[in-house]
């Protein structure tokens, strides 16, 4: 089999994701000529990984690639695009971002101007360059390309070792929005389990130990099960009573947290319906009490306010 030809890029934006990639692209073989950002410390960070000249002007790191790498904030893309096709010729190159939301539209100056675009997002969560480095390989892709540039794309994902997901251009607000949730309201949804374990007196560190064993386990019957069979707990049995004990302590203990308590109790009985464990009439009692949960605040806040 042939060998593909090495492509040339150029980083815009050295922030974590950008400069994984571009170590991370390296290590597959492609040169990465340049790298770009507004702050000095950031490519001098991104050299130590990546080992490329930095410049603080987009447009000069882009005249050296023929692929540039928009790795920006998702504001500043449309409008660094536009800067570099105003100071470089992109005819003929490839340019991509990497935003999960945002669609071909923000390099809509580039394709005017001769070049073939695509988006293509690592459907994972990164918290320092090093844990990027380390989970990008073997994770889904969000990949949207204009004619031209779905091969070259499949292609990019696949060398760093991704696995490409399709998404069409009005897709992607929502394919985000469920990766958001999946990810960074995990992380608030155990910052709330870690508030309740506090208000009895729990330290953070044994909140973590006694709940964590609960998520992993809970994550092994999704994969294994899917999120229906996978669901467990007072809801999926129908135990009202319980609920209703819930309601009141958290009501009356952590009044912050109840109507996320609520909301996502809804979700759980429509899982149950769902899985088989709840009857109708259950179903309708427990989904009464959680809707109580709004009457009963406000009862409380009376009760402070007089």
């Amino acid at each position: 089999m042939k060998k593909k030809k090495p492509l040339n890029f150029a980083i815009i934006g050295a922030g974590m994701v950008g400069t994984a990639i571009g170590f991370l692209l390296k290590k597959a073989g492609h040169p990465v000529v340049a790298v770009a950002d507004l702050f000095p410390e950031h490519i001098k960070r991104a050299k130590n990984f990546i080992g490329a000249p930095g410049f603080q002007n987009p447009a000069r790191a882009a005249e050296m690639a023929e692929c540039l790498l928009i790795t920006t904030p998702d504001d500043r893309i449309e409008s660094v695009c536009a800067q570099i096709v105003s100071a470089s010729s992109v005819r003929g190159k490839k340019v991509f971002h990497m935003s999960g939301a945002g669609g071909l539209d923000l390099l809509d100056s580039a394709f005017r101007a001769g070049a073939a675009v695509a988006s293509i997002h690592p459907l994972q969560s990164f918290s320092s360059i090093e844990s990027a480095i380390q989970n990008i390989p073997g994770s889904y892709f969000g990949v949207t390309a204009s004619k031209g540039a779905k091969k070259i794309s499949t292609d990019i994902v696949r060398d760093l070792r991704g696995i490409p997901l399709y998404i069409k251009p009005e897709q992607k607000p929502l394919y985000h929005a469920a990766a958001c949730i999946a990810s960074n309201y995990l992380v608030s949804l155990m910052s709330v389990v870690e508030a309740i374990y506090l208000s009895i007196g729990f330290s953070e560190k044994d909140a973590r130990k006694a709940y964590l064993p609960l998520v992993y386990g809970s994550l092994k019957n999704i994969e294994r099960q899917g999120c229906t069979s996978a669901l467990t707990g007072p809801i999926a049995r129908g135990d009202s009573g319980t609920i209703q004990k819930h309601i009141e302590a958290m009501v009356r203990h952590l009044p912050d947290h109840s109507s996320l308590y609520a909301n996502m109790g809804m979700t759980a009985v429509k899982l149950a319906r769902q899985k088989g464990t709840l009857n109708a009439a259950q179903a309708k009692d427990i989904t009464e009490l959680l809707k109580g949960v709004q009457k009963l605040l406000k009862g409380v806040q009376h009760e402070y306010t007089h």
